[in-house]
């Protein structure tokens, strides 16, 4: 695994390690280098080509001097060497040193040296070996179990953009909602909070991003909740590297790291289990169980207090890359040539997505039926879903293609996912063209000017605005303007100083 280009991509590590150049956030990562989990998270990040620099570097101590590493490429190479080496740096896998004569050199970090080199001699190493199985007995299926983080993490959801439409709370602390939905939401005084554009962008994510994001608030909170980033980041690593569907002993964790278990359960990224407690049960229960155990039915330990966490696809995925399509779930949207929309799904958070942009008209216990129509694609661009603008990820940063488009594609029933293309080329187009309709006029705001004493005044007044870049419009004839509004102040004083 060490060799090939893994699915994990250098993008996603930023929003582990937050490399922002910051002598805070190099403290971090210089920390995180300590473990062996976090070398070969970072291994599996870098670009091919920075992965081909550091196994020729691994066992050589000496620096090696920039122009020597230029020879490694083909001239055409060169901008993928600079994305490389500048990765490695960032990554503090790489230190870059220029010396008095101004030549740049480039040594491995000792640190991560010595665990890339154990890795490869000894193989990975688990964070944690699973309970066996004559403690855990009888685990959830594999079904069951992504069916679990699934239901949990819709429940989130439906918490996090409506309390109401929740079918039951979450043990989330409000503190914590509050942190989740800051960008999400907004609420005025006396309304009801609504979701703002990026919170309606959040929505038409995939699971997989929608995960990375609420991480990434996640840590970023961590300081005001007492907790250290770096153990926070340290220790979700490590679970991304368990194994889904087995049992680890949470008595292994420390306190923090329990805490944190208990809010990712709230998530679905684990699923917490603990032994039968036969305290809780009545004498006749009690009496009943002696007596299965005797059939073999029942199998009693007595004095084990012992609780576990089972890891969920969502806790192993965080190691998968935001753009790796093995992660997908199954789609469910079908989108006619007639702008009818049929989607095979019991999830009520489905329901609510398909409302932001399209008109739910009957819903069955499996099936939702609607259609894309011109009003309620209005609606959904007011709100702030642009039909060519973006594909939001981890930090809402935008793509080159449609927000409702590609959820329409990458939630294809199987049914039509193969057909080429997905979703009807007529639908698309429209989808297009109506967003087209609210952008033929632009609005700035802008101030008039009229009524010059003079024609020297008015193009000094012109010469002004163009200065700041904000001259909107002018006639020379009847000497009038308009100007931005941001550079209002400025025209004023210097009008008033020509007189």
């Amino acid at each position: 695994m060490l060799y090939i280009d893994s699915p994990i991509t250098a993008k996603s590590m930023e929003v582990w390690v937050l490399p922002d150049g910051s002598s805070k956030h190099r403290v971090a990562i210089d920390r995180l280098i300590q473990l062996r989990v976090f070398t070969e998270t970072v291994d599996r990040s870098l670009p091919p080509l920075a992965k081909k620099y550091v196994l020729q570097m691994l066992y050589i101590d000496s620096p090696i001097t920039a122009k020597s590493m230029e020879v490694w490429v083909l001239p055409d190479g060169s901008s993928k060497h600079r994305v490389a080496i500048d990765r490695l740096i960032q990554l503090r896998v790489f230190t870059e040193t220029v010396d008095r004569r101004k030549e740049t050199t480039y040594k491995i970090n000792p640190t991560f040296q010595t665990n890339l080199q154990k890795l490869l001699t000894h193989g990975e190493v688990l964070p944690r070996e699973p309970m066996p199985s004559n403690i855990t007995v009888r685990l959830p299926s594999v079904e069951d179990l992504d069916a679990y983080a699934i239901g949990q993490w819709e429940c989130f959801l439906l918490q996090l953009i409506s309390s109401a439409q929740a079918e039951r709370p979450s043990n989330i602390s409000s503190s914590m909602m509050k942190v989740f939905q800051r960008g999400l939401l907004s609420q005025r005084d006396k309304e009801a909070p609504r979701l703002t554009e990026s919170g309606f962008q959040f929505l038409l994510m995939d699971t997989n991003a929608q995960l990375w994001y609420i991480i990434r608030e996640y840590i970023s909170n961590s300081e005001e909740r007492g907790v250290d980033p770096a153990d926070l980041i340290s220790f979700l690593l490590e679970l991304s590297f368990h194994v889904t569907g087995e049992a680890y002993n949470s008595n292994t964790l420390t306190e923090v790291q329990r805490n944190t278990i208990k809010d990712l359960t709230d998530l679905g990224l684990v699923k917490l289990q603990q032994a039968y407690n036969s305290n809780t049960l009545t004498e006749v229960q009690r009496n009943t169980i002696k007596d299965l155990t005797d059939l073999g039915l029942v199998k009693l330990q007595q004095g084990r207090k012992e609780s576990w966490f089972i890891p969920t696809k969502l806790a192993t995925n965080l190691s998968v890359s935001l753009t790796d399509s093995s992660s997908r779930k199954q789609g469910f949207v079908v989108v006619e040539t007639n702008f009818r929309l049929y989607a095979y799904s019991t999830s009520k958070l489905h329901c609510e997505i398909l409302r932001l942009f399209s008109r739910v008209e009957y819903q069955l216990p499996n099936l939702i039926v609607g259609a894309i129509t011109k009003e309620s694609l209005y609606n959904a661009f007011e709100n702030g879903i642009a039909a060519d603008q973006a594909n939001i990820l981890l930090q809402l940063t935008p793509e080159l293609h449609s927000q409702i488009i590609s959820f329409l594609q990458q939630n294809a029933h199987h049914r039509v996912a193969e057909r080429i293309p997905t979703v009807p080329e007529n639908v698309t187009d429209q989808i297009r063209l109506w967003e087209s309709d609210l952008n033929r006029v632009e609005m700035t705001p802008a101030h008039y000017y009229d009524e010059f004493p003079s024609r020297e005044i008015f193009e000094a007044a012109c010469d002004h605005a163009r200065e700041w870049n904000g001259l909107l419009w002018e006639d020379s004839k009847r000497m009038r303007l308009v100007v931005k509004a941001e550079i209002h102040i400025h025209m004023r004083d210097h009008l008033r100083g020509q007189k």
